[in-house]
């Protein structure tokens, strides 16, 4: 059973670009063989120093570990905490290498992160134990992507990068080594992985492919990365460094690349108990960090004050001002069917006080038992009171009192009708009209109308020691 073949590997190009990233849910463990960590590990293992440094050096050739490396650490946007503990701690300098060269080719989309305190919805948070032994990895993948999209030449950032590896080729032709930075030249890989599958493959197989979990030996796939990404950064000429011994045989071809039976398979990227015992422990944490989040939340939302709302009530029934005893009989019209109810606004309240939904607003307190006892008030006054008020009228209306009549002219009168228009029953209007001007002119000390000739009446309200004739008309005078 062991020497049995895995399946088939599909042809380039079947493994489209949304295939391509790590689909894991939040809090769930990236594995080596997620990560083909025996890949990775053996590219940056490698210690062939042929590259030409694209940062200021002391070797006239780099490693393609120091390359990588360097081109983040020189990035615009890598920040000084990281710089500061890729130089204290070498070792995180590789995992952080390792993570973003996934991120490079699009292995580790932009979703993820790798802290577990992380907050944002938009984002699901891994462990990556084989990655994260030097006390973790503080870094999300949009922060390192734009890392990477930084990482670039200093005569790129006043010209555009190439875009293809056609224009790679013609400048490293034209004398320009390195042509582009590592960086962009794996997105360039990565985009045009497919039609690079018949030049540098045999069709089976594209550049993507070295990174997900297929049959094949994981050092042979490490070095044909190498092989590629010398061919386009050093020279395309024969001796590659990472060419196989039969190599000149097939010029333009990357490495023979072993295929692997499935107990070969089974035997790579194996995690160590150590690391799914980290990785569990990471996930508990940020379980609990979650929970502890969302107690957080609701409690916030419970201790917040309601948002102001309008609550519907329905119309009261209208007056009805025909009824005996009013004075207009002048027809309303009926509201209109097409509005709706009446909305109150309420402002923002303590949620911790309740309300009837069924009355929202509490009605209006009835203001006969203070008319009542206004009316008590009044009537006690004593009568020597009023005496010091010269010419001060009796008042009386039919056996009501002064607030008794204001009271029935208020509730029995239809406050929107024009005077000009009053007709029926002014009884009570011509009491009003009648008791003002005594009440004004006992005030005066006079009538509120022009002088009359002598041959008219004296009204009855004028006091005694006023004339009883008039020799001439007077003006009328100011109310004041």
């Amino acid at each position: 059973m062991s020497d049995i073949p895995p399946e088939p590997i599909p042809p380039a190009g079947y493994l489209s670009r949304k295939a391509l990233p790590i689909k894991r849910n939040d809090a769930e463990i990236l594995t080596r063989e997620d990560v083909q960590y025996d890949f990775l590990h053996y590219i940056f293992l490698d210690e062939t120093a042929v590259f030409t440094p694209q940062t200021p050096a002391s070797a006239s050739k780099i490693t393609f570990r120091e390359l990588y490396v360097n081109a983040l650490y020189h990035s615009n946007k890598c920040s000084k905490v990281l710089k500061d503990k890729m130089f204290e701690t070498p070792e995180f300098g590789v995992e952080l290498a390792k993570i973003s060269l996934l991120t490079n080719v699009g292995r580790i989309n932009t979703t993820m992160a790798f802290f577990p305190e992380m907050k944002t919805a938009l984002r699901t948070y891994h462990p990556v134990p084989s990655l994260q032994k030097t006390d973790g990895n503080a870094q999300d993948a949009p922060r390192i992507k734009n890392c990477l999209k930084a990482a670039l030449l200093p005569s790129e950032f006043k010209t555009l990068p190439p875009s293809t590896p056609e224009e790679v080729l013609e400048r490293r032709k034209a004398g320009q080594c390195p042509p582009t930075s590592i960086v962009n030249l794996i997105f360039v890989l990565s985009n045009h992985a497919v039609p690079l599958a018949n030049v540098h493959f045999d069709g089976t197989v594209n550049f993507l492919d070295l990174f997900l979990p297929k049959a094949l030996a994981s050092s042979d796939r490490a070095k044909a990365f190498l092989w590629i990404i010398y061919h386009y950064l050093e020279s395309d000429e024969l001796p590659n460094p990472f060419d196989a011994p039969d190599s000149h045989l097939m010029p333009g071809k990357a490495p023979y690349m072993r295929p692997l039976t499935r107990t070969e398979m089974s035997r790579e990227n194996v995690d160590t108990s150590e690391e799914l015992e980290w990785g569990k422990r990471m996930s508990a944490q940020r379980n609990s960090f979650l929970q502890k989040l969302v107690t957080a939340m609701e409690s916030e939302k419970k201790s917040k004050p309601a948002a102001p709302h309008f609550v519907t009530v329905a119309p009261q029934s209208q007056p009805n001002f025909n009824a005996p005893g009013t004075r207009s009989t002048r027809r309303h019209p009926e509201p209109s069917k097409e509005n709706g109810p009446f909305m109150y606004y309420v402002p923002g309240e303590d949620p911790s006080i309740s309300h009837d939904p069924a009355s929202p607003i509490p009605p209006p307190v009835s203001p006969d038992p203070m008319i009542e006892l206004e009316e008590q008030r009044i009537l006690s006054i004593p009568t020597p009171v009023l005496a010091n008020i010269p010419y001060f009228p009796e008042i009386h209306f039919d056996g009501r009192s002064l607030l008794q009549h204001a009271w029935r002219s208020v509730t029995t009168s239809d406050p929107l009708l024009d005077s000009d228009e009053e007709d029926g029953d002014d009884g009570d209007i011509r009491i009003d009209y009648s008791q003002r001007l005594s009440l004004i002119s006992a005030i005066r000390g006079r009538p509120p109308t022009p002088e009359q000739p002598s041959h008219i009446i004296q009204p009855s309200y004028l006091p005694s020691s006023r004339p009883k004739t008039f020799t001439r008309w007077q003006p009328v005078e100011s109310w004041d």
